[in-house]
């Protein structure tokens, strides 16, 4: 069975049709932040297993940035929601 993903634009499509580019969680630090806080960002990353946020690229469809709730242990996705709905704080 393939594994499919409920785009909020183009609905239901193969998990193919996507890329991921990582963790939604962190949040980017000020550009006049400390040396220690972009350290912090760029290098130093929890790995959790379990339900997790991350940037999905819907790259053979709509070419939108979505944020991906899914656990990366047995690859259930709970929620989709559209990157700039997501930062304005419109979808969790």
């Amino acid at each position: 069975m393939a594994s499919l993903i409920t785009c909020p634009h183009c609905g239901r499509r193969p998990r193919e049709e996507f890329s991921i580019r990582g963790d939604a969680v962190p949040e980017r630090p000020a550009p006049a932040a400390s040396e220690e806080a972009w350290h912090a960002y760029v290098y130093l990353r929890e790995n959790p297993g379990g339900r997790i946020r991350e940037y999905w690229h819907h790259a053979a469809g709509c070419r939108r940035w979505l944020v991906v709730e899914r656990d990366n242990l047995t690859h259930e996705v709970f929620a989709v929601s559209d990157a700039r709905d997501d930062a304005k704080g419109g979808a969790a």
